[in-house]
């Protein structure tokens, strides 16, 4: 019996020439799961190596997640979604302002709610739903992210017209930055992932370019990660 031939990922002396050294930037996706079943549970797709922006020039996304502040937005990713937009009549000045303006009402109407409170800018052809920072912080927390998400799943539960649905990490942003502790560190992608998900969520997760530099550690394509992963950590693999 022949053996098959083997897969080809280029034309011609593509496969030679494109093959990644460990100066290169890269990526080591790992399988998991059968792709010949159907997984009946709730997941986030993590999609490596591609760009937000360019997706929801594509139409690709109806609703966008992301981070935004009272103060000052001018680094975030909020500005580049206005620019995609040129028909909106939001724009970042506007929308900083416009954030300010809800805190100090909720300031006088709402002082028991909980934060962070989500914001939408409807852009006709996408729906930003914002997380508002926490006052008096220059960053969100794990928790933060929790409840945000909760109230963001809670907005697209059974509204189909708001799906597909994008979200940034919120890791690596300047302007509304993730932490995972007091002492300032970063919080992991996975902890990332498994608040978003504890909370609801479901749909497209778009990591920092930062993250596509990880190898040699390889990286699933969606979350929950497989079970092996915790067998491993627990010295049983």
């Amino acid at each position: 019996m022949s053996t098959p031939p083997a897969f080809r990922v280029y034309k011609g002396d593509g496969d030679r020439l494109v093959e990644a050294s460990r100066e290169t930037q890269r990526l080591v996706v790992l399988p998991a799961g059968d792709p010949r079943t159907i997984r009946a549970e709730r997941r986030i797709r993590i999609q490596w190596g591609q760009h937000l922006l360019d997706d929801v020039l594509d139409g690709r996304y109806r609703t966008v997640v992301c981070g935004v502040n009272d103060e000052n937005n001018d680094r975030g990713i909020l500005g580049e979604l206005f620019k995609l937009i040129p028909t909106s009549q939001w724009t970042l000045a506007s929308a900083t302002s416009y954030a300010k303006m809800f805190r100090e009402s909720v300031s006088v109407h709402a002082r028991e709610d909980r934060e962070p409170y989500i914001l939408k800018f409807d852009l006709d052809q996408i729906l930003i739903l914002a997380l508002l920072r926490p006052a008096g912080r220059d960053h969100f927390t794990l928790e933060d992210l929790f409840r945000g998400f909760r109230t963001v799943s809670s907005m697209l539960e059974g509204r189909r017209e708001r799906g597909p649905v994008a979200t940034v990490s919120f890791l690596g942003a300047r302007s509304n930055r993730l932490i995972a502790h007091e002492s300032g560190d970063e919080s992991s992608l996975e902890s990332v992932l498994d608040a978003m998900h504890k909370a609801g969520f479901e749909g497209d997760l778009y990591p920092p370019v930062s993250a596509w530099d990880v190898a040699p550690t390889g990286v699933f394509a969606s979350y929950p990660f497989p079970e092996s992963l915790d067998r491993m950590r627990e010295g049983n693999c």
